[in-house]
């Protein structure tokens, strides 16, 4: 539509009890920082308090010295007799998260643990992964190897199925290692309700069996090379997912440029909209929103560590959950990233055993190559793992802090910004001498005909543009490096977001004037004051987390309770997770 307004998701009245709330968490914010204030508030360095600037941003802080580790291949090989957590159709949608716990003394206690997970397999108890993971320097004094078992769920919480836990002791160059053995899953932690039905099922079936295994693997490939042994990282492989939200793409008005909801072609249909008994006809296209994972082999450079900056007293409280504002956002945020790199039967996964061309072209296919004038936010996490979406005002993404939510509240993280491709006219030159292929006045739309399969045709330009974590701009150069290791062929530029801020502007604004020219990725978006009765609709409500359609009198009234109802639901799950997760730990550190 001519008017901007109508594009905007429409958004509902407002109770008179939502300023109660909101006054309510402002004064308990207040005193949270009052509090602060005469208790001294947080520590700063004195570099920090000399420069008059917040607290965060580049930490200096070493990794603790240790001798050079070994570096060790897991393989989670397949698991048998899974609980029935889909009752419908009477299985599961398993998959499994690792993590690596070793005695190694980590810079800060807030670091992220070593974790992977699997791809998910559908609707099978007895699943199939045969999935690696290779960890360096893992420590000559062992490791324990903890490993849950979830069903996917994307319209509800995800229920565990049980965990595992490994131990490896005094490994070496002559470890016997552990040979596909098979370990008893732990029922206590899992889901109740997915054991009843197998319990039921079992009653009915001799062939069904309560207790299941996971059959897991560990072999050392060698001592890790290097005399600095203070910290693991992960060598391989190069996993990636392309994850689709449906309903944040209906809130974003944000689609994958052509292609509809049978992957081929766009396709438009009139869909009859109630809104309070007056009928108007709309066209919908279908929605998505695009949120990627990369994961870079290692190691990360030591020097990139950053932690959140506090620019404002409430920034503390949301990493670190202390006050109740800092707790609200911080379960607003951790939601926020659930739903955005949401994992459904739309994800699509991939693997590289290691960096090569193949790979650069799998990472410029996930940014659509040059077309669209994107500009991306990224995170790169302190293992490696590169979090990237599409960056812009029409997205809703922007309303809530783009890097906090990509980095899951990370406290520490490597580097953080944005970046944008370029496509080069002439591979051989210098992309500094030449002007962006395809040209910036297109008349009518983008060039025809597919773009190069080639790295050596695209240039990728990153930079330090974020509020969040404010990377040191001397450290791009270590960042240049990296990314040279993980996209071979591919030209990289870093940009300072103060020092060059005159040039980054300037192609910044040529990526949006590309954007303009070839058309705006977004669509209308349907308010929230309609309700959308087609059954046409439901595979893609079902996808986004919403219940099956309603009644079309009914939906009109349901509308304003459905989201506060799934935040409720989020908040149930979330919680209930947490405290079945603490009890297993809790169980772990008895009985080790």
């Amino acid at each position: 539509m001519d008017n901007e307004k109508d594009t905007e998701p429409q958004m509902r009245n407002p109770h008179r009890t939502d300023a109660f709330a909101t006054k309510f968490v402002d004064k308990s914010g207040k005193m949270q920082e009052k509090a602060q204030r005469h208790r001294g508030g947080p520590q700063q360095n004195n570099e920090d308090k000399n420069n008059k600037q917040p607290a965060g941003g580049f930490d200096k802080t070493p990794i603790p010295h240790a001798p050079a580790g070994y570096t060790v291949k897991f393989t989670i090989h397949r698991a048998n007799n899974l609980p029935m957590a889909d009752i419908n159709d009477l299985s599961s949608d398993p998959y499994v998260v690792a993590q690596l716990n070793t005695n190694l003394t980590r810079r800060h206690k807030q670091d992220d643990h070593m974790r992977w997970r699997t791809p998910t397999i559908r609707r099978n108890t007895n699943p199939v992964w045969d999935c690696e993971w290779i960890v360096a320097n893992v420590p000559a004094s062992g490791f324990e190897l903890k490993a849950r078992i979830y069903d996917e769920d994307p319209v509800d919480h995800d229920d565990r199925l049980g965990n595992v836990h490994v131990y490896g002791e005094n490994i070496g160059e002559n470890w016997e290692g552990i040979r596909e053995q098979a370990y008893k899953i732990k029922k206590r932690m899992g889901s109740k309700r997915a054991y009843l039905v197998r319990g039921c099922v079992a009653m009915l079936s001799r062939s069904i069996h309560m207790s299941g295994d996971l059959v897991i693997s560990a072999e050392v490939l060698g001592r890790t090379e290097g005399e600095h042994g203070g910290r693991m990282w992960t060598v391989g492989p190069c996993a990636w997912s392309r994850h689709f939200s449906p309903m944040i793409g209906r809130l974003a008005g944000t689609r994958e440029p052509g292609k509809g909801k049978d992957g081929t072609t766009e396709k438009y249909k009139s869909v009859l909209i109630l809104l309070h008994s007056l009928y108007t006809w709309m066209t919908l296209t279908h929605f998505s929103f695009q949120a990627n994972q990369f994961q870079l082999a290692g190691p990360v450079p030591a020097e990139l560590y950053h932690r959140y900056v506090e620019f404002k007293p409430f920034v503390a409280g949301m990493f670190t959950s202390h006050s109740l504002r800092g707790r609200i956002l911080n379960r607003a945020l951790h939601h926020q990233h659930f739903r955005v790199y949401n994992y459904d039967r739309t994800t699509v996964y991939g693997l590289f055993p290691s960096p090569c061309k193949e790979m650069s072209l799998q990472f410029l296919d996930l940014v659509h190559f040059d077309r669209g004038g994107r500009i991306f936010t990224y995170v790169l996490t302190l293992d490696g793992q590169w979090r990237f979406t599409e960056t812009g005002k029409e997205f809703g993404i922007d309303l809530l802090s783009k890097h906090t939510m990509h980095s899951n509240v990370s406290i520490y993280i490597a580097f953080s910004g944005e970046f944008f491709i370029r496509r080069l006219k002439n591979p051989q030159r210098d992309p500094a001498e030449q002007e962006i292929h395809p040209p910036i006045n297109m008349g009518g739309g983008p060039s025809q005909g597919e773009a190069p399969k080639d790295p050596a045709y695209y240039e990728l330009i990153i930079d330090n543009d974020s509020g969040t974590y404010r990377p040191n701009a001397e450290l791009l150069p270590q960042l240049e490096g990296f990314m040279h290791r993980n996209l071979p062929g591919l030209k990289i530029l870093t940009l300072d977001c103060n020092g060059d801020k005159e040039k980054m502007d300037k192609l910044k604004s040529q990526q949006r004037e590309r954007k303009k020219a070839e058309g705006q990725h977004s669509a209308v978006v349907q308010g929230d004051g309609g309700s959308i009765s087609s059954s046409d609709e439901e595979d893609l409500d079902s996808q986004a987390g919403k219940p099956k359609a309603r009644g079309k009198l009914s939906q009109v009234g349901h509308t304003i309770a459905e989201p506060k109802d799934q935040i409720m639901n989020w908040a149930q799950g979330d919680t209930e997770r947490e405290q079945r997760e603490t009890e297993d730990d809790m169980a772990a550190a008895r009985n080790g």
